[in-house]
Parts: structure tokens; sequence; C-alpha cells
């Protein structure tokens, strides 16, 4: 046997090419052939009497492909580990015309997709801006509403009064949008009027623009249109009502309080109003967190060189789909396979040189965590947690320990970014909660 490779150093693939004799397989197709006619069951032969030459001229073309295929497979996947080729994605058998009746020796070529050398553009001169979310008043009487509305009794009488909240389908013919929204009466400076007194199925004709006051943000939260689309709104629009929905907001005291942050986690007005802006406050932050990190890798991505070889990668994204995608559909998608291939690569160096690890205790905490959380009992005791531990343990077995990677590479993910993150340089980025909302990408 004789295996060479053949690098493409322009496009970081090459061509591997074993090269097999007669030497290299005959022992191995006879003994299968031996071992085939003792269990051959062929009429007129007793079990295990079956002659050699009959099972090699009825079986053995097949035999041979068997072995030389088996023969094959071990020989790459062995050179491959012994020379330490990094590769992106499995070797593609080169088509070729191979005469099984007639030849001894036998030549097949495999293209590889070679990972290339590369260095992670970090340090002082890597900068990502991080949302810095502050709070203003319009968030925060925003979410008192919703406490007050979520506790309190909810009705849905059949005619609206002023504070009503209205559900409907919002419209313009003219740019023949259409939304289904939820009005907050008492958010509209003009037009209040036109939707006191209105019950399901009125249709109400109105200046969008005008009813809020020109105040885009407003106009944004209620329509659903982004802050660009929402300054440019013109013109009358219809709103077909659906329900009227009215609460009478709960009242500030303890069992509002225990309501929401659980009993006696809070028992004063004022520790209330901190707990909500506490809270409110971490929401935003561990978002801006996620902003950032997609932010991270997205320049991170975009600003690592890697010599790709991309006509190997296209050629085995199409194979390894196995006809689920089209030539024509990787080129089309073709850069943001390209972006997933780099993230993988860039995640798998930083892994690797960081030595980075996830322990199965790791994944076990992680998972309980999350049980707990959907019960509202993020912080208990020792001895009910370990009763969990067996609910958790039971979850990550399902579907063959698919749940099991699952876990596996989100926290892997979490410590390569934390990783990054370490390595580079985080600017804040100041902006309201009400901005943040509206684009959060900014």
């Amino acid at each position: 046997m004789d295996i060479t490779l053949d690098k493409k150093d322009e496009q970081q693939g090459a061509l591997l090419t074993v090269r097999l004799t007669e030497a290299d397989y005959s022992e191995a197709v006879e003994k299968q052939i031996k071992d085939v006619s003792k269990k051959a069951q062929i009429k007129g032969f007793r079990p295990g009497k079956v002659p050699v030459g009959l099972v090699r001229k009825m079986y053995g073309k097949g035999v041979l492909v068997d072995e030389i295929n088996r023969l094959l497979n071990s020989s790459v996947d062995a050179y491959i580990k012994e020379n330490n080729l990094r590769l992106i994605g499995d070797p593609l058998p080169v088509p070729a015309n191979v005469d099984f009746d007639n030849q001894k020796d036998y030549e097949f070529q495999f293209e590889l997709g070679l990972i290339p050398d590369f260095s992670l553009p970090t340090g002082d001169s890597f900068e990502v801006e991080r949302p810095k979310v502050e709070l203003d008043q319009n968030t925060l009487e925003e979410t008192y509403e919703q406490i007050g509305r979520q506790f309190g009794e909810n009705t849905n009488p059949e005619t609206s009064e002023s504070g009503d909240y209205i559900s409907g389908q919002l419209k313009q013919e003219t740019t023949e949008f259409s939304q289904k929204v939820l009005l907050p009466t008492n958010k509209l400076k003009n037009s209040t009027d036109k939707f006191i007194g209105v019950k399901a199925g009125d249709v109400v004709t109105f200046d969008l623009k005008d009813a809020f006051g020109g105040d885009v943000s407003a106009i944004a939260n209620f329509s659903g249109l982004s802050k660009e689309l929402a300054a440019g709104v013109e013109g009358e629009y219809t709103f077909e009502v659906e329900q009227i929905h009215r609460s009478q907001h709960a009242e500030y005291n303890q069992e509002l309080f225990d309501k929401v942050f659980g009993k006696d986690a809070v028992t004063t007005r004022e520790e209330f109003d901190a707990k909500i802006n506490e809270t409110i406050q971490q929401n935003y932050d561990r978002e801006a967190d996620n902003v950032l990190n997609r932010r991270l890798i997205e320049k991170i991505v975009n600003e690592t060189e890697i010599n790709l070889p991309k006509e190997f990668f296209k050629k085995w994204l199409v194979a390894a789909n196995q006809g689920k995608l089209t030539v024509e559909q990787v080129e089309e998608h073709y850069s943001d396979y390209e972006k997933e291939l780099k993230w993988s690569l860039i995640r798998n160096k930083v892994v690797e040189e960081q030595g980075l690890k996830v322990s199965n205790e790791e994944i076990l905490d992680r998972t309980m965590d999350k049980i707990l959380a959907q019960f509202n009992m993020p912080e208990v005791g020792e001895e009910l947690r370990e009763s969990v531990r067996g609910f958790a343990d039971n979850y990550l077995r399902q579907e063959n320990g698919k749940n099991y990677v699952q876990e596996y590479e989100a926290i892997l993910a979490e410590k390569v970014l934390e990783n990054l993150r370490g390595q580079i340089v985080v600017k804040d980025q100041p902006m309201t909660a009400e901005d943040f909302r509206s684009n959060p990408q900014a």
C-alpha cells in the first residue's frame, strides 16, 4: 500500500492518493470467502461443504469490494491521525472507473479540506461596544402599569372607557399595512374621544401620527413599526375593535409584594421600588451581554483572516447534506455557511489553546438550575436540590444523550465567549431603555 498527499497551498485543499496492490487485500479476501463457504446454504450442497471455488464465483466480487472499502477507510483514517491532519468535514472520494473483474492493482483518490493556521485579532486594538442601558422614567412607568394590570382585577367590558386597553387590527389601505395591536388609551395625546364608548366590531378611523402627538417611540411601541418607519407615518389608519381590556390596579401592599417577588422578599414600598429597579436593570444587563456576544462573534469572524478551501467546502456541503442542498443553493448562501465555519474554527481554536473543558457536574448543575427556574424556585435548600438531581440526570439521558450534548455545547460556547471578552476592549455604549428596546443592535 502506498499513500501520498499532494497539498494545494493556495486553496488549503489537498489530494490524498491511495494505491493498493493485490498483496494488500488478497489474504483478507480469501479468508472472507472461506468463511462464507462455511456458512453458505446453496441447494445441492450440505452446510459447510460448499466448494470455495463456487463461493468465489458467486460472491467473490462483493467480498472484494467490501474488503477494499474497509481497507480504504481504515488506512485513510490512520494516515490522517498519524500525520495530524486537521480537516474540514470528511474526505470526499474522487469518482473513478474501477474494473473489479480484471484489475489487480487499484488507485483511489480523496479530496481533503485542510484547516489553515490563523491568528485571532484580539488585544487592545480590538474594541467591541456593549450597550449600557440606563432606566428612564417611561420604562419604569410602563413596568408599574404592567404589574398593576397583571395582578389587579381584569375584566372585558362590552364598551370602552378612558384608561382601557383595546385589542384589535390596525390597518392602512394605501400602504397595505396590517397589524394586530393593543391600544393603551391612556397613552393617546389626541383623538382619545374616538376610542371611548366603542365595542367589539366597531371600526375607528384616525390619524395615527396625530393621535400620539408625533411621539415616534410611542407610535413604534403601539404599531410594531421600527422607529425609522414610525417617524414617517402619514395619513389615516383604521382600527377594528376586537376586545376591551380593563383592570383595577392592584394595591401596593404586602399581598402584591409577595405575588411579585415571593413571600416576605420585600416588606415595604421602598424595598419594592428598589427591587423593581434592580430586576429591570438585571434584565437589560443580561440582554446587553447578549448583544455584546453577537457583536463580538460578528467582528471576530469578519476580522479573522482564514484561508479556507472554498471549493472543497462547497462540494462537501452538497455531499454532506445528501440531496437537501443543491449546488445553486450553496452558492447563493455561501457567505453564511462560511461565517458559520469560521466561527466554528475560531471557537475550536480558543477551546484548544485555552484548555477549556466542561465537567459532568457543570452540566448537571446547569440543568438543575433550569428545572428549578421553571418552577420559579431559583434558591432552594441542598436537600431539595439533590432531589431534583435525578430529574436532571434523566433529562440529560433522553434522546440518546442529545440533551446532554446540547447542554455541553451551550456551556462550552459561554466559556469561549467569556475567554474572548477577557482578551478585548469592551466599551460602554450609553442608551436609554426605550432606545434599546427600539433598536437593541444599534
